[in-house]
């Protein structure tokens, strides 16, 4: 059974940055697409980014563009989302998924592989 153990996130003020990690106890792991997601209150689950297999191609969500980074690291199993220049509006629990599909043009279709989430909160 597929398991996702996450861990990282937490409160920091604007401009902080933080570190997630998704640490998969999958032995496909280094065959598998990875991704971030979030979701803030009241509002629809959105990309942040996602990876593919061998980490030579990422693709980001507009609003994290340029400041977030995704990296993986197959012999750890265990995907990163590097989070700088935090701004209010990251606060949102962040999941990570194994397993999606990538589209062409930047999409992810999840998986039913999901991390527990982890709470972001950045204060203004």
């Amino acid at each position: 059974q597929v398991q996702l153990v996450q861990s990282g996130g937490g409160l920091v003020q604007a401009g902080g940055s933080l570190r997630l990690s998704c640490e998969d106890s999958a032995a496909t792991f280094g065959r598998s697409n990875m991704a971030w997601l979030r979701q803030a209150p009241g509002k629809e689950r959105e990309l942040v980014a996602s990876i593919n297999w061998n980490g030579n191609s990422q693709s980001y969500g507009a609003p994290v563009r340029g400041r977030f980074t995704i990296s993986r690291d197959n012999a750890r199993n265990t995907v990163f989302l590097q989070m700088n220049d935090l701004k209010p509006e990251d606060t949102a629990v962040y999941y990570c998924n194994a397993g999606g599909a990538r589209g062409a043009t930047g999409d992810y279709y999840p998986s039913n592989y999901w991390g527990q989430g982890t709470q972001v909160t950045v204060s203004s």
